[in-house]
């Protein structure tokens, strides 16, 4: 096999798609240069990575370190971000929604009954896990995770847009801040555009801190109200009075049969490439997978993981370093 990038590299890290010679199967390895790291960082991610087995959380499998790199072996996840699939599918309704946020919630609930708060849920940390036509989603990207201690974090972290009123109030937040983003992605996936918009940062925050947010015609007129008032509560601007997970799960519009089944993919299609034309998934999308020529070169010599691991990581070096 070849091995090529299956991510865009990075000035602080580059995605590779390698093969283990001992069984054949196929890795993502996460190659991250020392000097451009903070290793506290690094070392929480991986703290995290190494407590969770979930189906739908993208495992680490490996961990190594060389003088100039750590390396992460991860496991790989093939069928491309969420946004992606939506356009790719033809037709899209509030019940395929319903699944995808479904999914979510449970890798969440599974994260948050083991004190981890994920605290950058976005649409580009949600991915496929293979190309078929029903294949799970998966969670990823643990670099701003959190292990709870007492309950609440203070440190301001996460995507603006996605991001918690009480985070952006620097205010003592906990775990709800999840819920709150799987609210903002599920108001997205339902129009194509997000609950909140302002080309001034300082604007979009107050927005945000105000839980200032509509419903807005033509685009929610076909959207089922049980969808809209699950989006109420997970975007409650209380966090004490915010759906937990396990409330999420049990609403009607997750496990019952509100999720309409009406055709929305024209509209919503149309709002996704217009409001996320310049996003990182859009751009990926042209650019495509790239062959690494060094792999192809040194290919002989290299062992994925577990087989002569100081050779491997001096490869690794000499093409990275």
């Amino acid at each position: 096999g070849i091995y090529f990038t299956v991510g865009q590299g990075g000035s602080f890290s580059e995605v590779f798609m390698v093969r283990e010679k001992k069984t054949g199967k196929m890795y993502a390895l996460k190659c991250l240069k020392k000097k451009h790291l903070a290793h506290s960082n690094l070392e929480n991610e991986i703290n995290v990575l190494r407590r969770i087995k979930h189906d739908n959380v993208v495992g680490l499998e490996d961990f190594y370190e060389s003088r100039t790199h750590y390396y992460l072996v991860m496991q790989l996840v093939s069928g491309g971000e969420l946004f992606d699939r939506i356009l790719d599918k033809g037709v899209y309704t509030e019940k395929d929604a319903s699944k995808v946020i479904k999914q979510v919630l449970q890798a969440v609930s599974y994260l948050h009954e083991n004190s981890i708060v994920h605290r950058d849920l976005k649409p580009e940390n949600l991915l496929y896990y293979n190309t078929d036509e029903n294949a799970k989603i998966m969670v990823s990207d643990f670099g701003l995770s959190k292990t709870l201690e007492h309950g609440v974090m203070s440190t301001a972290c996460g995507t603006p847009g996605y991001v918690a009123p009480e985070v952006l109030a620097q205010k003592p937040y906990s775990k709800a801040v999840d819920c709150w983003s799987i609210g903002v992605i599920t108001y997205i996936l339902l129009c194509g555009y997000p609950p909140f918009f302002e080309e001034n940062e300082k604007r979009l925050f107050s927005k945000i801190m105000r839980a200032e947010y509509a419903f807005h015609s033509p685009f929610w007129d076909d959207i089922s109200e049980s969808a809209k008032e699950f989006i109420k509560n997970m975007m409650e601007k209380n966090p004490t009075k915010r759906f937990t997970t396990e409330q999420a799960l049990r609403h009607p519009w997750i496990v019952g049969d509100t999720a309409r089944d009406q055709d929305i993919y024209q509209s919503v299609c149309e709002q996704l490439e217009r409001n996320f034309a310049t996003s990182k998934w859009k751009v990926m999308a042209n650019q495509g997978s790239r062959v690494r020529p060094n792999w192809l070169q040194m290919r002989p010599n290299f062992s994925v993981v577990r087989q002569q691991k100081n050779i491997w990581l001096h490869l690794c070096d000499q093409m990275f370093g």
